[in-house]
């Protein structure tokens, strides 16, 4: 009996690009060997429920999007209670993390990639009762990938994220916070922080540090303090772009577990979508829980 492969795409990532090589794509996995089951996603969460209720009987799930596909396609994986490898082919504005797996970005040569590579077995992340891929972050520009349009996202690509962040900077919030891990405790005001298992963020690369490894078991953490002026935040921005570490201004460490508590809701965002607003988060590196395709 033929291999059975669960094939969900969202048709409107990125500028829609999937359209004219949906037929390729399945070409290569009706070569292989693979019995397919194709599913257009039509709106949020539709490929977390389907990867959760997929059959056992599924030989490889793959998935075709942003990075946001990519997080429900793991949500649903994990709370399945059973694994399956995964195969991504990007097909986002940003796609930070097909570009930390170095997959092709071209879609169809993505696709050759699942059914001739290798295994790779990948950490995730839980944050409080939820599953993230590679990215949980508060604070300034965090709120932007969800709030930007799909079409502006189409058409602008990066420079739709900093538009729209650009916007932000007048109304710059501090969030006091409390975070422990290890043996360690910091208490300061902070205007953003970020818990990656990335290479790049926002298209940005080494942001997250250097010598960075998705499958080590711990997370890089970034916590930037408040600026006290404009000129200041100018150079704790250029600090980070070029991961030129000024402790004066930022914090900088790796952890399996850490948590983080507030007297307000602080608003998160997870692989860019929307996490929630929360008091209390407790963030866990789920060493190598999901095995995606590689070369």
């Amino acid at each position: 009996m033929d291999k059975k492969l669960l094939f969900v795409y969202n048709p409107k990532a990125g500028k829609a690009q999937i359209r004219t090589k949906l037929a390729d794509i399945l070409d290569v996995f009706a070569r292989a060997g693979y019995e397919l089951t194709v599913f257009p996603t039509q709106k949020r969460d539709d490929a977390r429920r389907i990867v959760a209720e997929r059959s056992k009987d599924y030989a490889l799930i793959v998935c075709s999007g942003g990075d946001g596909t990519l997080d429900e396609t793991v949500t649903g994986m994990m709370q399945s209670g059973f694994r399956t490898p995964i195969g991504y082919i990007p097909a986002g504005s940003t796609n930070d993390f097909g570009g930390s797996l170095a997959l092709p970005k071209k879609m169809v040569k993505a696709a050759e990639t699942i059914v001739e590579g290798r295994n790779f077995p990948c950490d995730m992340g839980s944050f409080n009762e939820d599953v993230f891929v590679y990215i949980a972050a508060f604070g300034l520009f965090t709120d932007v990938s969800y709030e930007t349009g799909q079409d502006m996202k189409n058409v602008l690509g990066h420079m739709a994220y900093i538009l729209e962040g650009m916007k932000r900077l007048p109304a710059i919030k501090s969030c006091a916070m409390r975070v422990s891990y290890e043996d360690k405790i910091i208490v300061d005001d902070f205007i953003f922080g970020m818990i990656t298992n990335s290479v790049s963020v926002g298209g940005f690369k080494n942001i997250t540090g250097k010598n960075v490894k998705l499958d080590d078991g711990v997370f890089e953490v970034t916590l930037i303090k408040k600026p006290k002026n404009p000129m200041e935040l100018n150079n704790i921005m250029i600090s980070l772009l070029n991961r030129d570490i000024d402790t004066k201004s930022m914090y900088c460490f790796r952890t399996a577990e850490l948590a983080l508590e507030s007297a307000e809701p602080v608003a998160w965002t997870l692989d860019g979508e929307n996490g929630g607003s929360h008091k209390s988060v407790r963030i866990r590196n789920l060493h190598q829980a999901v095995e995606i395709r590689v070369k």
